[in-house]
């Protein structure tokens, strides 16, 4: 199994409306290592939901449902989704001041690439993260 975090500005899509429609495809993906993360994305693969901009932290757990296939938004066929489905919502949300306060976590691209809006985690950092947000 892989582990992965991907991104969303709450305003335009937020863990309710997520955990609300029950799935939904990942699109607006424009940057080709994000691209490239979700084309590695496998069925069952768990993946932590981040509000990024405003909140700027974890607030549940996803999985994959449905592996990478054309982006349905546009025509051109570099761009890809997945589906993903909610699991489930953390008990405490895991700011980014507290990702960047753990000496464990400061490797994972979300401290070193900020920008970036799909990135793997290994196993450990899933993990660490999952114990902040679930004590």
């Amino acid at each position: 199994m892989n582990y992965f975090l991907v991104k969303s500005e709450p305003f335009k899509y937020s863990w309710e409306q997520f955990n609300k429609d029950g799935q939904t495809f990942w699109d607006g993906v424009r940057n080709y290592q994000a691209r490239n993360n979700m084309k590695a994305m496998k069925t069952g693969d768990l993946v932590l939901f981040y509000h990024s901009n405003e909140g700027k932290e974890v607030v549940g757990v996803a999985k994959v449902v449905k592996e990478f296939y054309q982006d349905p938004t546009t025509e051109d066929p570099k761009w890809v989704v997945v589906d993903l489905a909610p699991v489930e919502t953390l008990k405490k949300p895991v700011t980014l001041e507290m990702v960047k306060a753990d000496e464990f976590l400061q490797d994972i691209a979300l401290v070193r690439q900020g920008r970036l809006s799909v990135m793997p985690l290994k196993q450990e950092e899933f993990d660490r993260i999952l114990e902040l947000g679930n004590g």
